[in-house]
């Protein structure tokens, strides 16, 4: 376990704190205090197709999960939170709480293979309603904070997602510092990881393609650094228990060329190898992904490249901890020796006096893939990969965001998405449409 109370005493050394802290400006625990209340409504409609795989498993995130046929679901979330102020005085107390409640509104008349905005029942369909909270303690000297409870947490390596109706949580401690300028430092120990659609805390971690036995904790350590004007550089490292150790690298480079041109290019980089029992079977696994991309006034222009090397595929605990660039709608284009690559283009209507609305388009195509070579005895071996797999998706989104009145921030988007391939990559052939509603009302006390 990374030793988060020797990394804080590291942090704390008062040569170099700021001029003026966080916590100097610290007004009280219900003066800074602040609530948000989002509403969000999902209608997700998706037709699985014969002709590639379709196999099951009890982690799995993409659509493989899913029988043949149709899929429908429509539900509302209400999700509340509120953020306290830190008291004053050198040490900081606080206190983050949040209740998520989801109702369904549609179950698409019973049909086969759900989409799982809400959890099952025992009869495999979807809950009629489902609700959950949980609260964090933190506490903060100078500009750092130690927070322990159910949170969430934004990482490459161990990350909350907010991907469908409500967000994933995770149980433990979370470490975040800035005392050194243009420096933030990391940490964190987890037991356990809620999943988007779980009405319940003890269902241990969300692991997205093994089916091997868990780990019971997962550890993480990172720095992020910008000092350097446009450029942002990252490194975080890993362990999820008697599973596997991942180290991740990235870099994130934006370049203004001239009024409302600019250039960019992020690199990121995972490497795992398993470790302890190694419950997931062997695993030796590098992947990382280069795009780039062209803005010139309302346009903007990507393309990436992303190569897996390894004999399994690249796994990783949490649904959001994934920040490689072919990993959009409905796969992750991360196969065993999986090379993929991507060409995308967004067009921002505020050029053409529609400020706030956004239409984008993506096509990746994926080869190369062998899972030949698996670990017979490991977590991988059921996804079934063969030789010579490949797939393709296409994704088309459009999106707006209201600017002023009453409605202001009312979000509402419309995305189709295709994805086909053949039985060797081990994913299923889908057709999805996707409409969601949001509207947040936020405040202070």
């Amino acid at each position: 376990m990374i030793k988060l109370h020797h990394l804080a005493l590291a942090l704390a050394a008062p040569a170099l704190a700021h001029a003026e802290s966080a916590q100097d400006q610290a007004n009280g625990f219900i003066e800074d205090s602040t609530w948000l209340l989002l509403n969000r409504s999902v209608f997700d409609q998706r037709d699985y197709r014969h002709g590639a795989r379709s196999n099951g498993a009890r982690n799995a995130y993409k659509p493989r999960d899913q029988r043949n046929g149709a899929a429908e679901e429509w539900a509302y979330g209400l999700m509340g939170s509120v953020q306290s102020g830190f008291t004053q005085g050198t040490v900081g107390v606080g206190v983050d709480a949040h209740l998520y409640y989801a109702r369904q509104l549609d179950s698409g008349g019973g049909r086969a293979g759900k989409v799982r905005l809400l959890g099952l029942d025992n009869e495999g369909h979807p809950k009629d309603n489902a609700a959950r909270g949980g609260a964090a303690v933190k506490l903060r000297w100078s500009n750092t904070t130690l927070s322990y409870g159910e949170q969430r947490v934004k990482t490459p390596v161990f990350s909350s997602s907010d991907s469908r109706l409500l967000p994933e949580t995770a149980t433990g401690f979370f470490l975040t510092s800035q005392e050194i300028p243009n420096v933030k430092l990391v940490g964190g120990h987890f037991n356990e990881s809620t999943d988007r659609n779980a009405s319940s805390h003890d269902r241990g971690f969300v692991v997205n393609y093994s089916n091997g036995k868990q780990g019971n904790s997962f550890d993480l350590a990172g720095v992020v650094y910008d000092g350097v004007p446009g450029l942002v550089t990252s490194l975080y490292t890993s362990r999820y228990e008697d599973s596997w150790r991942q180290h991740y690298l990235s870099a994130s480079y934006r370049k203004p060329l001239a009024d409302d041109r600019s250039l960019g290019l992020d690199l990121n980089l995972y490497r795992t190898s398993d470790t302890g029992k190694a419950l997931s079977g062997e695993i030796d696994n590098t992947t990382w992904s280069l795009i780039s991309n062209y803005r010139s006034g309302a346009h903007t222009f990507s393309l990436g490249y992303q190569a897996v090397d390894g004999n399994t595929p690249f796994d990783y605990v949490t649904r959001g901890a994934v920040y490689i660039s072919n990993a959009v709608q409905l796969s992750d284009f991360n196969a065993p020796n999986e090379r993929s690559w991507q060409a995308r283009y967004d067009l921002a209507m505020q050029s053409f006096g529609v400020p706030g609305l956004v239409f984008s388009a993506l096509y990746v195509r994926g080869s190369g893939i062998d899972g030949s070579h698996v670990d017979p005895r490991g977590g991988y071996a059921w996804l079934g990969y063969g030789e010579g797999g490949r797939h393709w998706e296409r994704d088309l989104e459009a999106r707006y965001v209201v600017q002023s009145g009453p409605a202001k921030n009312l979000a509402l988007s419309l995305r189709h998405s295709v994805h086909r391939g053949n039985a060797a990559q081990a994913e299923t052939d889908a057709d999805q449409v996707r409409l969601a509603v949001e509207y947040p009302l936020s405040g202070g006390f």
